[in-house]
């Protein structure tokens, strides 16, 4: 470790987050190595609060060089270092630092008060007064620029020596500033929206016992918020709260009435009968409950000659609709809220189509004015490309909809800047979790047409909620379910199975061979060796990575999609001299690979789930690692470090494939997926497929898991509240 003490000249970089790069001209250093730079100017980088040119500072760190910027002092802690010396503390209180001291009056102060003028004033603010010709006003001003100078640099030392690290201490100061030792000493765990659960509690417990009550009250709230994540309920038991205290906090107490009668009072939580909310969580459901009753409740207008306007739709575009059909699109422009669900081969898609050319024709819209009226939403950017080729018109995701900020987690949209459409087509709706549509609904004025469209078989959101199934199971809204399946050929079978499991009545017909559908029982031990296979067949009759598609329930394991894709990018895609590679980790991506982009990245418009193919690796000008995704035609650059943000795409989870469609599927279903094997995960799974389904492993295993209920028990109170409200 080496210090440098010395003056920012200027800086280069400065993030969101703090990070900084700048110029540091060394003044003087404690290493010897460094000694030939003494009064020349460094680079230097590192996480900081605030830096000037005014202020002399103190750099702990490592010189080292970096492959693209040359060499750099990489700062790991700092400090500003008092003046010393006459003319160094007159340079100080003569700067721009201080409020209200020329250099005359620094001059004047440092002759009464010494060099060491600057604790004096800390201690005795009165002594300034001593100073000739100053007045109250104009000390009070001098002491509180100098206490605002001392603040920060003692928050810096405090913090980090509880324990917190430079980036951590920079986002505490950040958002309290000088209430942050405050904060800290009041309740640490408030810092948990900024810093990690596991950090708070460790800085805690170095000066607590483990049964504090600032701590077991501020692990009830870390226990809900687990619990949401890991069971997607938006309330919890006691008991399950009592059981998580103690598995995971250590706090053995049965008795929390106490510190949950607290946390009511302070808004933390809401208690309802025996129901347990996160307090947000709660008033999330509300939100939601109130604001689509009272969109729906809104004034409404029949539309006119229906009959004839839809059957002059059908023969301009060459389609029929069964009478449910109608009945969903008729619903859909009449009622202010409309709900619309069915599963695979029912026609979800083509009616969208139908609703919004109808809506266009029924407000004779312009091609500027659709882009107004009308938004067209989905939770993945693959279900956003569908909706979007299905119907002609732009559609986007939820998260770009809503102009969402990553670096703070926040939409840009929301109640106090909400956008301006007034028809509003939701699709993938059972994929939205509670946050997510109660962001949406702030982003919405009241007076729209919300058109929801899903699946509710289909896997839940991954965050906490039920929204679908709740609006249906509410019966407030206008629903209509399609029922009615349309037959690819006289031998399909992919939506009748689906049907089949959802219904968990599977018939004898699974096990036999149909046009688009086919079930290989092959041991566990076989099913990696029978999936190579069915690839080189594949590939013989022309379907490549594009077409087709390995959908499996986990990642590890021998069958699991970790294993699976480097068998398949082997397949698909060798190792040829022309190929360029570059190693993460030990997963080896390669020129042509396709692969998932696994986090929403807006700034891109690339989102979680979307689907590319590695165009280029290359080295840049600074000899760095890059590599070009592209994405439907979109070209995404992305440095090593961002590669842990995609993964191989051959195989892939089937929660990541739900919002997406594939002409292709291959299922391997074996006993060793355990747990991961239910119901709703093999019905979406299967929901995927559009011309062949290829489901290969065991029978009993697949029967077991249709048969499995695992995971349709989450607790909910949306549609009691909308139950309550409706009258």
């Amino acid at each position: 470790m080496s210090n440098i003490k010395g003056k920012v000249k200027y800086i280069i970089f400065e993030s969101t987050t703090g990070f900084k790069v700048g110029q540091f001209l060394i003044k003087s250093t404690d290493d010897e190595q460094l000694s030939e730079y003494v009064n020349k100017t460094i680079t230097f980088t590192g996480t900081f609060l605030e830096l000037n040119n005014q202020e002399t500072y103190s750099f702990d760190g490592e010189f080292v060089y970096h492959e693209k910027y040359g060499y750099q002092f990489q700062t790991t802690s700092y400090s500003k270092v008092e003046p010393v010396g006459k003319d160094a503390v007159i340079e100080f209180l003569s700067s721009n630092l201080i409020s209200g001291c020329g250099i005359k009056t620094a001059e004047k102060i440092v002759d009464v008060l010494g060099e060491n003028a600057i604790n004096i004033i800390k201690e005795n603010p009165d002594k300034l007064l001593l100073v000739d010709k100053m007045t109250d006003k104009k000390a009070l001003r001098i002491y509180k620029s100098i206490m605002k100078y001392a603040l920060q640099d003692e928050l810096i030392i405090s913090l980090q020596t509880m324990g917190f690290t430079l980036k951590e201490t920079m986002l505490i100061i950040d958002k309290y500033q000088e209430d942050s030792l405050n904060i800290i000493k009041e309740n640490i765990y408030k810092l948990v929206d900024i810093i990690d659960f596991k950090k708070i509690d460790y800085v805690f417990l170095k000066d607590h016992l483990e049964d504090d009550e600032i701590r077991i009250k501020g692990c009830i709230i870390e226990s809900l918020k687990r619990l949401e994540f890991i069971n997607g309920d938006t309330y919890h038991k006691e008991q399950e709260l009592i059981d998580i205290l103690k598995g995971n906090f250590k706090i053995a107490t049965n008795d929390i009435t106490k510190y949950l009668e607290e946390l009511v009072l302070s808004k933390d939580i809401y208690i309802l009968e025996d129901k347990i909310f996160l307090a947000d969580t709660y008033y999330m459901e509300e939100y939601i409950a109130l604001n689509l009753l009272n969109i729906k409740n809104k004034p409404t207008k029949p539309i006119k000659n229906f009959a004839a306007k839809i059957a002059e739709f059908e023969k301009e575009y060459e389609v029929r609709y069964n009478a449910e059909q109608k009945e969903a699109i008729k619903s859909a422009l009449e009622n202010n809220v409309c709900i619309i669900t069915g599963g695979p081969g029912t026609g979800k898609t083509t009616i969208i189509n139908a609703i919004t050319k109808l809506y266009i024709s029924e407000h004779k819209l312009s091609n500027i004015e659709i882009l107004n009226h009308i938004a067209l939403l989905s939770p993945t950017g693959r279900a956003a490309k569908k909706l979007s080729d299905s119907t002609n018109l732009p559609a986007m995701t939820i998260h770009r909809f809503l102009k969402w900020n990553k670096d703070n987690n926040t939409f840009q949209v929301n109640e106090d800047n909400k956008n301006f459409q007034k028809f509003i087509i939701l699709d993938e709706t059972s994929m939205i979790d509670t946050n997510l549509f109660c962001a949406l609904l702030k982003g919405l004025y009241s007076n729209i047409k919300l058109i929801i469209v899903g699946d509710e078989n289909q896997l839940p959101s991954v965050s906490c909620g039920l929204i679908l199934e709740d609006l249906i199971k509410s019966q407030v809204f206008k629903h209509i379910r399609l029922n009615q399946i349309y037959r690819q050929s006289s031998n399909s079978y992919i939506p009748y199975l689906a049907k089949e499991i959802q219904m968990q009545q599977l018939s004898e017909n699974f096990l036999e061979q149909k046009d688009d559908y086919n079930f290989l029982d092959v041991p566990s031990m076989y099913i990696k060796e029978s999936i190579a296979k069915i690839i080189k067949m594949s590939k013989v009759k022309g379907l490549d990575e594009k077409s087709l598609t390995i959908l499996a329930p986990m990642y590890k394991g021998n069958c699991g999609i970790d294993n699976l894709n480097i068998m398949l990018q082997n397949l698909f895609n060798p190792k040829e001299k022309n190929k360029k590679e570059l190693a993460v980790g030990e997963v080896i991506y390669r020129e042509k690979d396709k692969v998932l982009q696994l986090v929403n990245d807006p700034d891109n418009n690339v989102y979680n789930g979307d689907i590319g193919y590695i165009h280029k690796i290359y080295k840049d000008v600074h000899n760095k690692d890059v590599v070009s995704i592209d994405f439907d035609g979109s070209y995404i650059e992305y440095k090593k470090d961002d590669m842990y943000n995609i993964k191989h795409a051959y195989a892939m989870s089937i929660h990541k494939a739900q919002g997406s469609e594939f002409n292709h599927v291959i299922m391997p279903i074996s006993s060793a997926y355990h747990k991961m094997l239910y119901n709703k995960l093999i019905y979406t799974g299967v929901s995927r497929a559009k011309k062949s389904l290829v489901i290969i492993g065991s029978p009993k295993a697949f029967l077991e898991a249709c048969q499995n209920s695992y995971s349709s028990k989450r607790k909910t109170y949306l549609q009691e509240i909308l139950k309550t409200y409706k009258d």
